[in-house]
């Protein structure tokens, strides 16, 4: 592990985040995790998807 770990670390020892910013990022990591869900039983839309390009276009 590296020592700046251990510096940051003890930093963030001594002056915790707020609750609000605690909230906000779990917030945040549990909206990606339902998109996630989402996207995994549902399936990505074919009008999102990219086609792939061919190689040497024909004129």
């Amino acid at each position: 592990m590296n020592p700046l770990w251990f510096l940051r670390m003890s930093k963030w020892a001594r002056n915790p985040p707020s609750a609000k910013r605690v909230k906000l990022v779990f917030a945040i990591v549990a909206l990606c995790f339902v998109l996630f869900a989402i996207e995994r039983w549902i399936g990505w839309p074919d009008a999102l998807s990219v086609e792939r390009a061919p190689r040497f276009p024909r004129f």
